[in-house]
């Protein structure tokens, strides 16, 4: 004779698994969903924190080259030491000959610029190490910036405030792209395109004229910045 299906006997031996399984599923499957969404808010904020983009971390140059002291003191233009900035791709690094020509005669015979000497005498050129330091599949020419009316200070931040100086703003894609998209209110005459201490009263005004003047438009396309 077969066991009745409704009888106790019946029911357990067909159980696999205690109730308050099922419960302890659902929790490890709530605990995993919720461990995968955090993981993915700490990685979204871990990629744009200062952490990974590497703001405000000063570069150690060769040479101890306070920026506060020649853009700030003495008013240098960034033009003089950073010379195709309006011409070419790369705003440049300064020769050793252009230090040379204030230093020969100025601080000439200082320790902290024991490096500038020998690389004058040797004839081997200072290595400056890069700052904002872009992929290799992007694409960015400064002229074309410079040109259009956007200052050093936008992109660079107040160098003139800086004793060794930093990534300023994250240089992401998202960064660019805002830019992009509404670029006026980055916009300024060319003669404030080297001043730090810039700022306008109506921004949104003074840039669409200079947008105007200069045929400035939007860009978003991906080949504007990936060639």
């Amino acid at each position: 004779m077969g066991l009745n299906p409704r009888s106790p006997m019946a029911t357990t031996s067909h159980v696999l698994f205690p109730r308050w399984s099922n419960h302890l599923v659902r929790a490890a499957l709530g605990a995993v969903g919720i461990g995968a969404g955090m993981l993915l808010i700490f990685a979204f904020a871990y990629f744009r924190s200062p952490l990974f983009t590497r703001q405000n971390e000063p570069i150690n140059q060769p040479v101890e080259f306070d920026h506060r002291h020649h853009v700030r003191d003495h008013g240098i233009d960034c033009r003089f030491c950073h010379t195709t900035v309006e011409k070419g791709e790369s705003a440049g690094y300064p020769p050793t000959e252009v230090c040379g020509s204030c230093h020969g005669q100025v601080w000439n015979k200082s320790p902290y610029l024991a490096t500038i000497r020998a690389s004058l005498f040797t004839n081997k050129p200072l290595e400056w190490l890069r700052v904002n330091d872009l992929r290799d599949y992007v694409y960015f020419n400064h002229s074309a910036h410079v040109n259009k009316g956007v200052g050093c200070a936008t992109c660079h931040g107040r160098v003139d405030e800086m004793a060794a100086v930093f990534k300023h703003p994250p240089m992401n894609m998202g960064w660019c792209l805002d830019c992009h998209r509404n670029p006026n209110h980055n916009l300024r005459p060319r003669e404030f395109i080297t001043s730090m201490t810039w700022k306008a009263e109506d921004p949104e005004a003074i840039g669409a004229a200079v947008a105007k003047q200069n045929n400035v438009h939007t860009r978003t396309s991906c080949s504007t910045c990936h060639r």
